[in-house]
């Protein structure tokens, strides 16, 4: 199919003929741009969001589009942006007025003023982004290309309208931008807009971590989220997000014994999770596993390399970064902070399978063990096959002594045989240290496999217990 015709396939859906025919009504030229137009020249299936702008007021065009559609819906306005945006049909629409935009150099905020549609195109990242087609009756799907962001889709190629310094510096979440765009269609950036973003690195700085992280969470989305991280390490922008995962980077060799390079195998790990699971917050685990490694590292002539306590330690680093980064430090942080601290315990217990050791990690992990065995599995990066088959089989033993201690000790989610509430009961106690120490006793014994996880006998063991404390059950 030739580029005009996609183009014309790109405005067939009746969202189109409605916005083009209130427009009319308006008198407000009105294009369609951005990624809906790239996505649809690209044939990257249905883009479900779509920006329009308008010469003249894009929150009018919305609320005149909201009373022709139907269920007339509500229609968010944004007036310090200009923008209006409304969903209808599983579309989300987004309106804004052509502008112009000025700034200075301390600040991501611009001056803005009406502007033309080029105007307009001239402040958009990439000329792929640039590429608008008509909504006018007149000329209704021609399509507008200042910049040659045709020739670039073929190429493959990501370059900036304006000259790069000028688009990175007005607005530096463009680079990481060009970053994602890269890694989620596979282009390429060009030689002078790369360069431009390694120069201009450091002014990530201004810009909000809240729009960091929404970059952030899309390259890791991706199919291959290391093509992103890879560039944002060349361009360093990496060492401005992430100083945690560059202090991984290289490896030292003492007394001729060498460590493998924690950042590079770490951006194996997040490849190898990409392939196996769509759950953003398992990526961020890869992506965070190793950051305990650099504080930890240290030499042992007898032993060589070690990285002692590196999930505990990494998984306080999580808070931290979470913090800084200002994410969310709720369920989440608690999932991701979970999978780096218990990262080596399936690896340990592959070593030697034992009913014991399985019964613990299925105490510790929960709900959770899946996405750690998961996450073990991903952390799996030698290229001798004879190592990575053997490493593969020793987790395939831990996940069948899994089921199968699950289903005779129904450890996940465990619950106490014997409440808290029934002890005092029995004993006639409050609250107490005792009370702890028998429910303690009961836990481990069932861990251990001493007695198993039945109401009869971790009562009897109770008693047990309880003499040995010196407590008699009230009459």
């Amino acid at each position: 199919m030739s580029v005009l015709n996609r183009a014309s396939e790109a405005l067939k859906p009746p969202i189109f003929q409605t916005v083009a025919q209130v427009a009319k009504e308006l008198e407000l030229e009105t294009y369609v741009i951005g990624g809906y137009v790239r996505d649809a020249l690209l044939k990257r299936g249905n883009a479900k969001d779509i920006d329009f702008v308008a010469i003249g007021s894009g929150i009018e065009l919305a609320e005149a589009l909201a009373q022709k559609l139907p269920n007339k819906p509500k229609v968010q306005v944004f007036k310090n942006y200009g923008t209006a945006m409304l969903k209808t049909k599983g579309l989300t629409l987004e309106f804004v007025g052509a502008r112009k935009e000025s700034y200075v150099k301390e600040s991501r905020n611009p001056s803005v003023a009406p502007g033309s549609l080029s105007d307009d195109q001239n402040r958009r990242d990439f000329t792929v982004n640039a590429l608008a087609l008509s909504c006018n009756e007149e000329d209704f799907g021609r399509l507008l290309d200042p910049f040659d962001g045709l020739n670039h889709l073929d190429q493959k190629l990501l370059k900036t309208p304006l000259d790069p310094e000028t688009t990175f510096s007005d607005d530096p979440l463009r680079m990481l931008r060009a970053v994602r765009f890269a890694a989620q269609l596979n282009f390429t950036i060009d030689a002078k807009t790369l360069a431009a973003i390694k120069k201009n690195a450091a002014r990530l700085s201004i810009v909000s971590r809240e729009r960091v992280v929404d970059e952030m969470h899309k390259i890791l989305a991706c199919p291959v989220p290391s093509i992103g991280l890879s560039l944002m390490h060349e361009t360093e922008l990496m060492a401005h997000v992430f100083p945690e995962l560059m202090a991984l980077q290289g490896i030292e060799e003492i007394e001729g014994q060498r460590h493998k390079d924690n950042f590079w195998h770490t951006l194996e790990v997040v490849d190898n999770m990409a392939k196996t699971s769509d759950d953003l917050w398992l990526r961020w685990a890869a992506l965070l596993h190793d950051i305990g490694k650099a504080p930890t590292k240290r030499f042992d002539p007898k032993i060589g390399w070690t990285f002692h306590g590196h999930e505990y330690v990494g998984s306080k680093m999580v808070y931290k970064l979470f913090k800084r980064l200002k994410m969310p430090l709720n369920e989440k942080m608690k999932f991701v902070q979970k999978m780096v601290a218990m990262s080596s315990r399936p690896i340990v217990i592959a070593q030697e399978v034992t009913d014991s050791a399985v019964r613990r990690l299925l105490f510790d992990a929960g709900p959770d063990l899946d996405a750690l065995m998961t996450l073990c599995e991903a952390d799996i990066t030698t290229k001798n096959p004879r190592r990575y088959r053997r490493y593969h089989d020793n987790f395939k033993r831990v996940r069948e002594k899994v089921v199968e201690v699950e289903q005779r000790d129904h450890i996940r989610n465990f619950q106490p045989p014997v409440s808290g509430d029934e002890i005092m009961t029995i004993f006639g106690l409050g609250p107490s240290r005792e009370i702890g120490l028998i429910k303690d006793a009961i836990k481990e014994a069932i861990l251990e496999g001493e007695i198993p996880n039945e109401y009869k006998d971790a009562k009897a063991f109770m008693f047990e217990k309880a003499a040995e404390l010196g407590l008699k059950p009230v009459e």
